[in-house]
């Protein structure tokens, strides 16, 4: 089925983009902040269209490699297997778990977060919150997001089939604003105030956090390409890079890479 809908997914990317513009798919992690970041570049550029779409991390890296995109969108790093494309770093976002803000937990080991997620702590009683079922959320397979929250926080532990499965940060975001009892992850730059963001071992996700790498749950915003860009293209990742793509990706709540190389 996964298969199916990759498929599906470069087909319609196949049929959109020769119509002109850059074409950017993969990550919807990355999609909201390179959005912003594309309206202020075709304000200034209005005779470049940019279409940026969604899709998850691992169908924009084989968006790519086919050369059914543009420019790929990935929330996580390539795999052996995907390498050979030109990789740029554009950003560093964290991973936050998320509640309901009136949810009186406000602090988890990163223990108790596996336990939630692998089905052992199934009732916020045990974890100093209401006698409460918890209802996890998590992220489909082949997300940039869910891999990398198995590999940060997760690790050996699997993910139980019980948890609510969403195929965006912005619907995870919307099912925990909305359910008392649910926990959740998304890129600490989509948290706002509809829902609360957990410290994790007594660590709170914020941007000065990540910087300082007390909050260690972080991971890369890459842009891909199959070859060096040119034209447009580059137009536009010189855009990204220059100190006013990366003012508006700090203000959206991400490590700009400049900062990152600076260091």
């Amino acid at each position: 089925m996964r298969y199916l809908a990759i498929l599906w997914f470069l087909s319609l990317l196949t049929c959109t983009q020769r119509k002109g513009g850059i074409i950017i798919a993969g990550s919807t992690s990355v999609q909201p902040f390179i959005e912003k970041v594309a309206e202020h570049f075709m304000e200034e550029h209005p005779d470049i269209v940019v279409n940026v779409q969604g899709g998850g991390s691992t169908a924009g890296i084989q968006a790519t490699l086919n050369k059914t995109c543009d420019i790929g969108a990935s929330s996580r790093n390539l795999k052996v297997s995907e390498r050979g494309l030109r990789v740029v770093l554009i950003a560093v976002d964290g991973i936050a778990v998320i509640v309901h803000r009136d949810n009186p937990v406000n602090d988890l080991s990163i223990d108790e977060v596996r336990a939630i997620f692998s089905g052992t702590i199934t009732n916020w009683r045990e974890l100093g919150g209401e006698d409460a079922e918890i209802i996890p959320v998590t992220r489909e397979e082949g997300s940039g997001t869910r891999g990398s929250f198995e590999d940060m926080i997760m690790g050996d532990v699997i993910i139980s089939d019980a948890c609510l499965v969403q195929d965006s940060n912005g619907a995870v975001r919307e099912i925990i604003a909305t359910t008392p009892q649910g926990i959740g992850y998304i890129s600490v730059g989509l948290v706002d105030e509809r829902e609360k963001a957990l410290a994790i071992n007594g660590v709170k996700p914020t941007l000065v956090n990540l910087m300082t790498q007390k909050y260690r749950f972080s991971r890369p915003f890459l842009l891909l390409l199959c070859e060096e860009p040119r034209g447009d293209m580059k137009t536009f990742i010189d855009y990204v890079l220059s100190k006013k793509g990366q003012d508006i990706l700090k203000s959206s709540g991400l490590i700009p890479a400049t900062e990152i190389q600076d260091d």
